[in-house]
This record gives C-alpha cells, sequence and structure tokens, in this order.
C-alpha cells in the first residue's frame, strides 16, 4: 500500500459568485470550448496580470490543499457544508480545473458525484454503462463481464433500454452508483448522494463500497454520515474553509470536526455562511426549553421538552425538519412538521415561529447537537448543521430509571415486563 494514488499539491479553486450558470452542452459546444481554451487561458493570465486581486465577486472554495493517499486506503472526507468537499472531488474527477496547484491520478476513476454526472440524458441506461466504461479506459468485453451484475443491483432490468432522463432519482442513482462501483475502478470517488438513497439501497452501497475497499482498491468517501465514515474508513481528512483542518485516523479527524461544530454555535446564526438553500426563508434563532417561559439547554429524560424554530419569513406551505445526532454523529430521531396529525395547532400569534413539543423526551442522558432544514413547496430555503446543542439529565421514563451505558443504545422506549414470581 506504499503507492500514491491521489497526489494534490497546492490545490486552490476560485468561483466567481456572480457567474452565469452554465446551461447545457452539446458535444459540439464541448469540442469548440477545447479548442479555444489556449486563447482562454492566455487572455486570464493577461487579465490576471493586471489585476492581482479578484475583488468581491468571487471565493476561494479550496486554498492551498496538499495530501497524499496511498493506493488501497479508503478515507473519508469531511467537513461543513461549504468546506470545499465536492469541489475537491470534481477536480480529481476531471469535472472541473483547479484555480492553482495541481492534482495527480495514477489509475482508472470511477466517480459517483451529484446525480446526472457522467450519464448522457439522452442515451438508455444500457448506453450509458458501455459510454461510461468507455470513459474508465475498459475494452467492451471486460464492461460485458460486469453488465449483468450492474443491471442487477441497480435494479432496473425493466427500464434498461430506456433513455436515462426518464428515470426517477431513486432510478438513477441505483444505476449511477453500480456503474461506479462494478466497472472495477483502481479509484472510487463517492459524494453524499448516497443520502438520497432510501435505507435499504444505502446499507447495499455500504456493503459495495465494504467489498472495494477490502480489493485493495482507493475509496475517497464523502459524507455527513460519521457512522458510514467511521466503518468504512481508517483515516479522515476534515476539510474547513477551504483548507484541511485536520488529516489523522478516522476517528480523530471526526472528534475534531464535531468539536468544531460545537464551536459554531456561539455564532450568531444569520451570520452562519455555512447554509445551503435558496434563503429566501433563513432559521435565525433556536430556543430549547422544558416547556416553561425560560429556555434551557439542559433536558431531562422522561420529562417535557419544547424545541422553537424561528424564521426570518414566512413561505407558503413551510415545513420545518430537524434532526437529533448524538455524540458520534448517529441521526437518532427526525422530526417534520410537514408530516400532520390531527393534534397539530395552527396559531397565527406564533408567525415566523415553529415550535415542536414532546411531552416525554426519549433521550438516554448525553450530549446531543440538532441539524434544521426549512423547505417551502418542496424547495429547500435553508439548512444549517449544528444550529443547536443540548444535554440531556438522567431522569424517569414513566417511573422507570433510565440507565445510561455504552452499547446501550441512545432512544428509551416505554415498555413493561411480565416475570416469574421470586
Amino acid at each position: 500500500m506504499g503507492e500514491v494514488a491521489i497526489r494534490v499539491e497546492g490545490l486552490g479553486k476560485r468561483f466567481s459568485i456572480i457567474g452565469k450558470q452554465e446551461s447545457y452542452k452539446t458535444l459540439r459546444d464541448v469540442l469548440a470550448n477545447a479548442a479555444l481554451k489556449p486563447l482562454r487561458a492566455v487572455k486570464s493570465i493577461q487579465g490576471q496580470n493586471g489585476n492581482q486581486n479578484p475583488g468581491s465577486d468571487s471565493i476561494w472554495a479550496l486554498k492551498n490543499i496538499s495530501l497524499e493517499i496511498k493506493r488501497g486506503e479508503a478515507v473519508g472526507l469531511i467537513g461543513r457544508n461549504g468546506a470545499g468537499k465536492s469541489t475537491l472531488l470534481k477536480i480529481l474527477s476531471r469535472v472541473t480545473e483547479p484555480t492553482e496547484g495541481r492534482a495527480q491520478i495514477r489509475g482508472k476513476v470511477g466517480s459517483l458525484l451529484e446525480v446526472g454526472v457522467g450519464f448522457h440524458p439522452e442515451l438508455s441506461g444500457r448506453e450509458n454503462i458501455y459510454l461510461n466504461g468507455a470513459i474508465l479506459g475498459m475494452k467492451r468485453a471486460e464492461i460485458e463481464r460486469s453488465f449483468d451484475a450492474i443491471v442487477a443491483f441497480a435494479e432496473i432490468d425493466k427500464f434498461i433500454d430506456t433513455p436515462v432522463k426518464h428515470y426517477s432519482s431513486g432510478m438513477y442513482l441505483r444505476l449511477a452508483f453500480a456503474v461506479a462501483a462494478h466497472l472495477e475502478p483502481e479509484i472510487l470517488l463517492v459524494d453524499e448522494v448516497l443520502a438520497v438513497g432510501d435505507a435499504a439501497f444505502q446499507k447495499k452501497c455500504i456493503g459495495k463500497m465494504e467489498e472495494v475497499t477490502g480489493a485493495g482498491r482507493t475509496v475517497l468517501f464523502v459524507s455527513h454520515n460519521m457512522a458510514a465514515v467511521q466503518a468504512l474508513c481508517s483515516r479522515g481528512i476534515f476539510l474547513h474553509n477551504g483548507s484541511v483542518f485536520a488529516d489523522a485516523t478516522a476517528s480523530e479527524a471526526i472528534s475534531t470536526y464535531l468539536r468544531t461544530l460545537e464551536l459554531a454555535v456561539s455564532q450568531d446564526l444569520l451570520e452562519r455562511t455555512d447554509r445551503r438553500g435558496s434563503g429566501r426563508a433563513k432559521l435565525c434563532k433556536v430556543e430549547i426549553s422544558t416547556g416553561g417561559s425560560e429556555p434551557s439547554t439542559t433536558l431531562a429524560t422522561g420529562r417535557p421538552a419544547q424545541f422553537a424554530f424561528y424564521v426570518t419569513a414566512v413561505q407558503p406551505r413551510m415545513s420545518c425538519i430537524f434532526t437529533i445526532y448524538d455524540t458520534f454523529g448517529h441521526a437518532v430521531a427526525t422530526f417534520n412538521s410537514a408530516v400532520q396529525a390531527p393534534d397539530d395547532l395552527r396559531d397565527p400569534s406564533i408567525s415566523g415561529k415553529v415550535i415542536c413539543f414532546l411531552d416525554e423526551l426519549a433521550l438516554v442522558p448525553g450530549r446531543y447537537r440538532i441539524n434544521v432544514a426549512i423547505s417551502s413547496d418542496g424547495q429547500l430555503q435553508d439548512h444549517i448543521e449544528a444550529a443547536a446543542f443540548f444535554e440531556v439529565e438522567q431522569g424517569l421514563l414513566r417511573g422507570r430509571p433510565v440507565i445510561k451505558g455504552n452499547g446501550f443504545g441512545r432512544v428509551c422506549l416505554q415498555h413493561r415486563w411480565m416475570l416469574p414470581p421470586t
């Protein structure tokens, strides 16, 4: 495992904030752009010589990244939204070019970035499998050996000859992962798109990646799922504000990452830049309490809990989704205001605020954090990781003491025993 598979030296990527979004390109457009690229490069150099300061209309997504990944290593790439994780994978996949520095790849690369990258919408699933294999430099006979396994994994045998533009997002994702993992790349780059699939599909993908790493191939895995990173990866690289903040074992990198999340809570939510969404409605405050008038970030097992979320504007059919995570980054529970129940209330007096009540908190003692998403009409308006933290103290769940212990889980359930006489 001594040979270097990926070497990155002084890598930087600058984006224009007010840049025009590119439209869909035909093959003719791609070839024309390639022909004009040397001329654009000269103009770019001239422009840089005339103006060394690009100004406030640009931002560095990556700055001075240097690292090496050995062949056969499984590395988790972690960090908050906007840290530069996906940008680094796109550079390594040759989807985009760096502004400065260089990245060297030794081996065939299979990439699973956002859904659709690498697929042509007008081609069928079958044709896209062969196209991706050819891009990887594989011979037709090699692709055919893996073809049946790809189709079986993706579970799209009835639609294999249908143009992929007619696929659902789930079908698209299953095929994309199957192609990336089964065409025997020496290096597999996987982004957070696994979060799009259902639980059964995610488990299937994790199992396949374990198989890939077990075969001695290199894996670079971007995820917010710390449990998956810890299970798959021996090494972790934590990116923060476009730079390498920690490069250590997976456990050490995750611990460093989670500590920085706690530091972010002290910052005003509206000033946080590590968020995504259209921004028409932004989360501006989270207030946790035991149901009384005074906020408190200390709750107790079996006691009432209240979570209030303040937004800057109310949007049509707006919903609030928040997920509670434990100290290991495992998702414990998710609450969605769009999933209605008969005892939910609508109160005009709380405009700009959404409140979730829990009559009995069923969490074991420990420290927890909350990720919050605001959406309206199915569009994400705002998403913030680690919007708040809270502690849970030991208590009684309907009279029964709740025991905390390693490996005992994070949720306690109301239950009864029937025991023989002593």
